[in-house]
């Protein structure tokens, strides 16, 4: 990353993973390979990660955890204060990875807040998650630290070359969140795709997520099932040619306003999830 701390290419997701299942999923995800586990205050889910590092054979500085604050913990105060949480939750010394979760709320002091924890070496990398372009470039030219990552919703249908093209500037990476596009049966159908995983013996998924990661792309594939996260992890043994890579970028697609972070909807949405989502 653009402050020299190395994090892994390929990670393990657990959005939508339930709290009751998470110690689990990660157990078997570090058992198959995973390094980096990415998690998040708002997924409800940090203590089932903590949980499964800590009982772990992999030591500690083995594996690059990331996790996110949330908009109702957005500000200075309420940010360091989540932060402490988090690593409590999470039964850990250190975060090796932090990030604004959304570009809502004061985020400007939640970077703050971030700052600091860097420098008192809370966290080793510090960013932000579904910054478009402007906001990126917004908070990178206005805080003290550049951002080392901004994860977005990145795959075969939304490739995010405008945002990666700004990000570079600041020698920020993408990181992709939704890596195979959420199960959507348009990825299993494409010809595109299938044509290329018939040459190489690998299912669609995994054509994804070389696509990604030979671009330099971070990918965090989620599943709860153990044979699906092997699959997913074993990407490593063959890469797409030029022509391949370059018949793949067609396939991304305008983004519209639904479910876009410009969507007044989503923001109320998301402004209210806490709120109508926290277990009880």
């Amino acid at each position: 990353m653009n402050n020299g701390v190395e994090m892994p290419l390929l990670g393990y997701g657990v959005f939508q993973v339930s709290p009751e299942e998470t110690e689990r999923c990660v157990t078997d995800a570090i058992s198959v390979g995973y390094r980096l586990i990415d998690t998040a205050q708002a997924y409800y889910n940090e203590e089932g990660v903590g949980n499964a590092i800590a009982k772990s054979n992999v030591p500690r500085n083995e594996l690059f955890l990331t996790t996110k604050v949330w908009i109702t913990n957005a500000g200075e105060e309420k940010a360091s204060a989540s932060i402490d949480e988090s690593l409590r939750k999470l039964r850990t010394d250190y975060i090796d990875l932090l990030l604004i979760h959304q570009p809502f709320g004061d985020y400007y002091g939640t970077y703050r807040a971030m700052e600091k924890a860097l420098k008192a070496g809370k966290v080793r990398a510090i960013g932000v998650s579904n910054f478009y372009p402007d906001r990126l470039v917004d908070i990178a030219e206005n805080m003290e630290v550049k951002p080392a990552v901004d994860q977005l919703q990145t795959n075969v249908f939304r490739q995010q070359w405008d945002a990666e093209a700004e990000a570079k500037k600041y020698e920020t990476h993408i990181m992709a969140w939704g890596p195979i596009a959420q199960g959507n049966q348009d990825l299993y159908n494409n010809e595109t795709i299938l044509s290329m995983a018939s040459k190489y013996g690998k299912s669609a998924a995994q054509v994804a997520l070389r696509y990604l990661t030979q671009r330099g792309i971070i990918a965090i594939p989620k599943s709860s099932h153990k044979e699906r996260m092997e699959q997913n992890i074993d990407i490593f043994d063959f890469s797409l040619t030029q022509d391949e890579m370059d018949a793949i970028r067609p396939l991304d697609q305008p983004a519209g306003l639904k479910w876009s972070h410009r969507d007044p909807e989503l923001v109320r949405f998301l402004l209210n999830y806490d709120k109508n989502n926290r277990p009880k």
